[in-house]
């Protein structure tokens, strides 16, 4: 039995009419019959009956009928099923992202993704980039989105946005009254910052700036996570160079204002060596891409506080 058969048979129990029938499934109407009659001789039972004027199903048949749109239904779904997984519209999408990616950037994405593909489930996992280099290494993770370098040799990965550092101050800070600011005019200052094992690159990168500029910050206070860190800078403790977009993160008594000459800092989606052929994963890519060309996903660019 072939999905050709219920076809020809559900055509013929609509039509009530064999050649009525052949013409709608586009074969001649002794193929029709044929193909009805096989489909008999194969269930065992009389499916019509014909007479001279028209056709009608047997109690068999009426049955058959309901069973066979069914799956004739059932096949189609499973077709559109399968082509839309070969476009990225269905699955499910595990993205691993480092902190601070929440204040900007990812939320734009990750709400066009799912505007676009309803039927993909997206799920998110606020990771360090080591722990995602594990988890796609591991399968656990579809794709990464963390900062430069990557180090593991099996996975690929492109650069999605830049953002440049910017200088996050108490609000009564007599530097806050600048509109913008040289990195010398913090080498007197006290600094807090992430510990060097957890961000190395972006630790090494903010103390190569600064070496180039004749001074190495005073770490007076680590913390792990950007909103600790933004809540010793409201405190008095120190000054902070975040990146940009974490200037999204608007917290009472900070103040960010942009620095001449900051270097940036490349945030890259990573993958596994031979996913960037997922169709969903593909998806993503194209979703980020168009969105972050679509326009900025840091702070807003102005040089005014913000607190």
């Amino acid at each position: 039995m072939e999905l050709r058969h219920l076809r020809h048979f559900v055509a013929l129990a609509e039509e009530e009419h064999f050649g009525r029938a052949a013409e709608r499934v586009f074969v001649v109407q002794q193929a029709l019959s044929n193909s009805i009659r096989n489909l008999e001789e194969e269930i065992g039972v009389p499916l019509v009956l014909r007479t001279t004027r028209r056709v009608q199903l047997t109690p068999a048949g009426q049955e058959f009928l309901t069973g066979a749109r069914a799956t004739l239904l059932l096949a189609a779904q499973t077709v559109e099923r399968a082509r839309r997984a070969a476009r990225g519209e269905v699955g499910r999408l595990t993205v691993g992202f480092v902190s601070g990616l929440a204040f900007g950037g990812l939320p734009e994405i990750v709400r066009r993704f799912r505007d676009l593909y309803p039927n993909v489930s997206v799920d998110l996992r606020e990771l360090t980039a080591q722990e995602q280099e594990a988890g796609l290494r591991g399968g656990q993770l579809d794709i990464g989105l963390m900062l430069l370098p990557v180090r593991d040799p099996t996975l690929d990965s492109r650069a999605l946005w830049r953002q440049p550092l910017v200088a996050a101050l108490p609000a009564e800070h007599p530097l806050a009254r600048k509109r913008r600011l040289r990195i010398t005019d913090l080498s007197g200052e006290p600094f807090v910052f992430f510990p060097r094992q957890l961000r190395a690159t972006y630790f090494d990168q903010v103390m190569r700036w600064c070496a180039a500029s004749g001074f190495t910050p005073h770490v007076v206070q680590e913390a792990i996570e950007i909103p600790t860190l933004l809540s010793l800078v409201a405190a008095g403790v120190g000054v902070f160079l975040p990146i940009e977009f974490f200037s999204r993160l608007s917290l009472p008594g900070v103040v960010y204002r942009p620095v001449e000459g900051a270097p940036t800092v490349e945030i890259v989606a990573v993958w596994r060596r031979g996913d960037g052929a997922s169709p969903v994963v593909r998806a993503f890519l194209t979703v980020a891409d168009e969105v972050l060309r679509a326009g900025p996903t840091g702070g807003t660019g102005k040089e005014g506080s913000r607190t």
